[in-house]
């Protein structure tokens, strides 16, 4: 044997979990780390407003469906049913906004508008 296997064969393994002072951690780049959350915050911000459009506008729908089941008349129930899920629409959209920063009031506001005369002509063509 030579000597660096037996030196090898007399030091015991160092387990992987405690710090090995010859074999430093990396050094952590703040830059990138900086990158990577806001990717990732970015990310969070998409998803989270995907789902609570999605989920209001699934009500708005709800209400329009009902609307379709007043019996025929009720027509104040069905643009009530309608006013409602309009107001609903708008919801959505104003919720998109504000997870995403944006000022509440904007033309952005008419897409959510448009559950309504789509409701209303669903209801009574």
């Amino acid at each position: 044997m030579t000597e660096e296997q037996t030196a090898a064969a007399v030091q015991p393994r160092r387990a992987k979990h405690l710090l090995d002072p010859n074999n430093p951690r990396p050094q952590v780049d703040l830059a990138k780390l900086r990158e990577e959350k806001a990717k990732l915050q970015n990310v969070q911000r998409w998803v989270g407003s995907t789902l609570a459009v999605t989920t209001i506008l699934h009500m708005a729908v709800g209400l329009v469906i009902a609307a379709v089941v007043v019996p025929d008349d009720r027509i104040d129930a069905k643009v009530g049913l309608n006013l409602i899920a309009g107001a609903f629409g708008v919801m959505a959209v104003a919720a998109g906004l504000v997870i995403h920063g944006r000022r509440v009031l904007s033309w952005w506001l008419l897409l959510g508008a448009l559950v309504l005369p789509i409701g209303l002509w669903v209801t009574f063509a």
